[in-house]
């Protein structure tokens, strides 16, 4: 009995030890796991963007632009110039209306003080001041403009300027960590975090270069021109652009990548302006309907549509109905693509084109000539285009490189024309189903109908037919 006694409490005492030791098993396996689930930490400190921001912040600055500009949305009843042209009736132009804009920029250049930022926010500006974090405010002058782009650069005189330097935004992927800086509603340094949400977007309705950096780090009115910086404080993108109601983020904002904004600064710096190039072909996408009807193998890429005779294309030996599908070895998906890789070579750049051609790949190298600066003077329509302003289409245009003929300036309301709906800001690229060159040639040829004047029309990137009666 006693033996037995013995032996059924050591027999307890091991089923203790054997819980215990799983207790001890259970708490070491929970404690790893609510380890696991903190934050990693540096030391004693939290994870933190701060000093990587200490280093960013100060490179970033707030711009305050005031100007004045003309109200009225019709340019033929708001322009003295315009109304006098035409022989309209005399009427007070009016009056100027002030204007205040808040905005971001870069400092890219400490030792010539030269800052980045967006052009739009310098349309019409009189007076730009750009404040420092230090609170030290400075009168900027304007060194260069580029619409297309939407960059800028202006300068201040100051001493101890800390510049951003910048990183290759080709690196970045989707999902990348990046911050965005700048002066929403006029709270200047302010900081927001997200990711790289999509890469190369277009199609969005602005006229220029489009190859937007889309993140949805909030980026608010009065963001236009600050940083986007990754993880390493190296500046990715020039914020530019928000989509959302009534101007509120949503979390959808869009930046001009830095690869794209380092080639537009360097050349506005140096000349003022970018010296485009240019191939002389006209391109559009090539949708899977035209693919069919090609008989192509592909279903994506910058269609050929027309070859200007004696062009930089031309002796290239690019012919219409040719696909563009790449650009030194980066693929081009549409036509926007194109016009982007081909809108930041200047003049007398080289480049390989890969081709296309009723599905055989050639590679052509092309070397780009220096865009025509051409005439702005102002046509006068006569006839069935009596009360309409045509001008050449310029390198400034919206058009260029898509479409060859003429701009339309301004339509007299009360003319034939604008009843049978045409509009200013849209391009005549034939008269009676034949090319045109010019505002000249576009005038010259539509005087000759006085009846069911056919004309093609560019608008929106596609062609269509308006026929005035």
């Amino acid at each position: 009995m006693t033996r037995g006694h013995h032996h059924s409490a050591g027999a307890e005492r091991k089923t203790l030890g054997v819980v215990l030791i799983l207790a001890g098993i259970w708490l070491l396996s929970t404690l790893a796991v609510v380890r696991a689930a903190e934050p990693s930490r540096v030391g004693n400190e939290m994870p933190s963007l701060a000093p990587m921001l200490e280093r960013v912040v100060p490179s970033v600055v707030s711009i305050a632009i005031q100007g004045s500009g003309n109200a009225g949305p019709d340019p033929m009843l708001s322009d003295p110039f315009l109304r006098k042209f035409f022989g309209l009736p005399e009427q007070p132009s009016p009056s100027e209306r002030s204007f205040q804009v808040a905005g971001s920029g870069v400092i890219v250049d400490a030792k010539n003080g030269y800052v980045l930022t967006n052009s739009h926010l310098l349309e019409n500006a009189d007076e730009i001041t750009v404040t420092l974090l230090d609170h030290r405010s400075f009168s900027a002058k304007v060194i260069g403009m580029d619409q297309p782009t939407d960059v800028a650069v202006v300068q201040i005189k100051a001493d101890r300027l800390t510049s951003l330097p910048l990183g290759d935004s080709s690196d970045l992927k989707v999902g990348d960590y990046v911050a965005a800086v700048g002066n929403p509603y006029g709270l200047s340094q302010t900081v927001t975090m997200g990711i790289v949400s999509a890469l190369g977007r277009s199609g969005l309705g602005s006229d220029g270069l489009e190859n937007f950096i889309q993140t949805d780090a909030s980026i608010n009115p009065g963001n236009s021109g600050g940083a986007l910086v990754n993880l390493q404080g190296e500046l990715v993108g020039i914020n530019s652009a928000i989509f959302g109601p009534a101007g509120s983020n949503v979390g959808i904002g869009f930046a001009i990548p830095s690869n794209m904004a380092k080639d537009a600064v360097r050349e506005l710096i140096a000349h003022g302006k970018i010296r485009r190039g240019e191939l002389g072909m006209l391109i559009q996408d090539l949708t899977p309907l035209l693919a069919q009807a090609f008989r192509l193998k592909i279903s994506a890429g910058a269609l050929v549509s027309r070859v200007m005779a004696g062009s930089a294309a031309s002796s290239a030996g690019i012919l219409a109905g040719d696909v563009v599908v790449a650009v030194d070895g980066r693929p081009i998906r549409s036509d926007v693509d194109l016009r982007t890789a081909l809108g930041l070579l200047g003049a007398g750049a080289k480049a390989r084109l890969t081709i296309d051609r009723h599905n055989r790949v050639l590679e052509l190298p092309v070397e780009l000539r220096e865009a025509n600066t051409v005439s702005t003077a102002l046509v006068k329509g006569e006839g069935l285009l009596a009360g309409v302003a045509l001008a050449d289409i310029s390198p400034d245009s919206a058009a260029y490189g898509q479409a060859d003929g003429a701009e339309i300036l301004a339509v007299d309301p009360q003319s034939d024309a604008a009843q049978a709906g045409l509009i200013a800001g849209d391009f005549i690229v034939s008269v009676d189903q034949q090319p045109v060159h010019s505002a000249t040639q576009v005038a010259q040829r539509a005087n000759r109908f006085n009846k069911l004047l056919l004309l093609g029309i560019f608008h929106a990137g596609g062609i269509q037919y308006l026929v005035i009666p």
